[in-house]
């Protein structure tokens, strides 16, 4: 018997998160210390839907899967986004896989009889190769409701098994790098767990993105005082879990690259790299993450790296593997509610502004409303127009 309960995010799950978690497909963005940082510093509204097996005398938790109440102006119908906070990359929630066909069906009966939850949900950066995947499509398809998919892609992952390119023209490029950065003075790389350490490397993270690019043009995380004070928290109270570190890439004893680390079960997330672009022609923040890639996957902890990137990322250029993607609007009431027409209308908008910008900085194809644009599918020869099964509007962008 699976129950449902709706819970504040400073619950403390301890011993049940981890005991799920090792059985589970993990996600580190549905952390109880992860969505704790948001509740505290009150960077978003969540909602922690938690799933219990009654059965067998006992309580054990069996999912997981916190999701953001959002409204984007006064008066405008308030969503549900099923990723939890801003900067994270994965929606999917922490499922049992021995009770994902009686999980996901109650979960999504409970958002739809909670007086307190929105019905119209955001399923964005869905993992599509999951059995939650699979599941909520066929739940959905039994109640008559055909998700709107807004985007399909691909992002780059890797495993033990499979995943690390080791020959070809980016892998001599790379001894060619590191040889060169090597001649500058000892370089080495860094990846000290302990929280103090962690909450040192991270500061030096956060100064040398906002030196990059993304603080000239305002997307870096101090080039905004809540989100920096969120990051901050996010990574400070996963690192006293041992969820989080950063990497520090040194050549002749200057930190030269950074790249922050999550970690949940047996998986590992590379959330976000910053680089000193002096060192540009060297490739750093690359030579980090290959580095990085080769050290965890060598320890006995991690069998798989999550990119959180797009596909077309300098990542996709280091890992062959790739997790397929999706966008997805659902509304959980009968026919199409006005608060659903009114946010499919806008992420629509948004994916179409999206690409014309795109368009006007580095050349790709100019948006149009009745042309589907060109996937990765489309170009190894697959239909561009039923990716993973599903139509995808036609107007959004699907990288």
């Amino acid at each position: 018997m699976i129950s449902v309960t709706i819970d504040s995010p400073s619950l403390d799950l301890g011993a049940q998160w981890d005991d799920l978690v090792r059985r589970s497909s993990p996600n580190v963005f549905m952390h109880p210390a992860a969505l704790r940082a948001a509740n505290d510093t009150r960077f978003a509204r969540i909602g922690m839907l938690l799933a219990w097996d009654e059965g067998a005398g006992s309580r054990r938790l069996v999912g997981a899967w916190a999701m953001q109440l959002r409204r984007i102006i006064p008066l405008w119908p308030e969503v549900l986004e099923a990723l939890p906070y801003n900067y994270a990359f994965l929606s999917n929630p922490v499922i049992d896989p021995a009770h994902v066909d009686e999980v996901i069906p109650a979960l999504l009966a409970a958002i739809e009889k909670s007086s307190r939850l929105p019905k119209t949900i955001n399923l964005g950066a869905f993992d599509a190769d999951t059995p939650s995947h699979r599941v909520v499509l066929d739940t959905l398809s039994e109640r008559g409701i055909a998700p709107l998919v807004l985007s399909t892609g691909a992002r780059p992952f890797v495993t033990r098994d499979f995943g690390v390119k080791r020959s070809g023209s980016t892998r001599k490029k790379l001894r060619q790098d590191w040889n060169r950065l090597s001649a500058l003075g000892p370089a080495e790389v860094v990846n000290d767990r302990s929280p103090a350490a962690v909450r040192m490397a991270f500061e030096t993270f956060l100064k040398m993105e906002q030196a990059s690019w993304k603080g000239a043009r305002g997307t870096a995380l101090l080039s905004h005082g809540h989100d920096a004070v969120f990051a901050r928290t996010l990574v400070q109270k996963l690192a006293a879990e041992g969820c989080a570190s950063v990497a520090l890439l040194r050549s002749g004893g200057n930190v030269i690259a950074a790249q922050v680390l999550m970690y949940c079960g047996t998986m590992a997330y590379t959330w976000k790299t910053a680089f000193d672009a002096s060192f540009g022609k060297y490739s750093p923040g690359v030579l980090l993450v290959d580095k990085v890639t080769d050290e965890l996957l060598a320890s006995s902890d991690i069998t798989a790296i999550n990119s959180c990137a797009a596909e077309d990322s300098f990542m996709g250029s280091l890992w062959s593997g790739r997790r397929p993607m999706v966008d997805m609007l659902i509304d959980l009431r009968t026919g199409r509610s006005l608060a659903y027409r009114m946010e499919a209308g806008r992420l629509i908008g948004y994916q179409w502004l999206r690409r014309l910008w795109h368009h006007m900085h580095d050349g790709r194809p100019a948006p149009s409303a009745t042309q589907p644009p060109q996937t990765a599918a489309a170009k190894m020869g697959d239909k561009p127009s039923e990716p993973l099964g599903l139509p995808v509007h036609p107007a959004v962008d699907r990288h």
